[in-house]
């Protein structure tokens, strides 16, 4: 199971992408969910680039059934990612977003984003989960089933401001 996330989004969107303003460091931050992927064939050793993505496409990418350009790839899903919810009020965007949709920081946050990839082993073949899901419903359904886990993390800005420095 590979989960991709963002825990340095900011809990309220009211400077986000504003001119003349900032999304200080201070404010609360949630986790964004831009991938879940279940159901990872023991041999599946590699996944292809753009596999799973090619840009973010207006009202999402189908799924949850996921190809993962080769056939020791079947079964695997994908959960909703967080996009579903980021464009839930935009008519022109809105849908249910499958697979990888990559980072887009606001460019005025004051806080360097971290991006976690998590790839988990577990006792399961099948994650106990169907139809429609979240990252969120996925963490709690494992629990309990994590035999082993190993982390990478990136950290992205798009505030000029930011660029050089060290993240915290």
């Amino acid at each position: 199971m590979l989960i991709c996330h963002d825990p340095d989004v900011p809990s309220r969107g009211d400077d986000v992408n504003q001119e003349d303003r900032e999304v200080p460091a201070s404010l609360p931050r949630v986790d964004f969910f831009h991938w879940v992927l279940v159901d990872i064939p023991m041999g599946l050793r590699s996944i292809s680039a753009g596999t799973h993505s090619d840009g973010v496409i207006a009202r999402g990418k189908p799924g949850p059934e996921a190809t993962g350009g080769t056939a020791a790839a079947g079964g695997l899903r994908h959960g909703l990612n967080d996009y579903t919810g980021w464009f839930a009020g935009d008519p022109d965007m809105q849908g249910d977003y499958y697979g990888y949709d990559g980072p887009c920081p606001p460019w005025n946050d004051t806080l360097v984003h971290h991006y976690v990839f998590t790839v988990y082993a577990l006792d399961l073949d099948r994650l106990p989960l169907e139809g429609t899901f979240t990252g969120a419903q996925v963490r709690e359904a494992i629990q309990g089933h994590v035999l082993a886990q190993a982390t990478c993390t990136g950290t992205y800005t798009l505030n000029p401001k930011l660029a050089g420095q060290p993240a915290k």
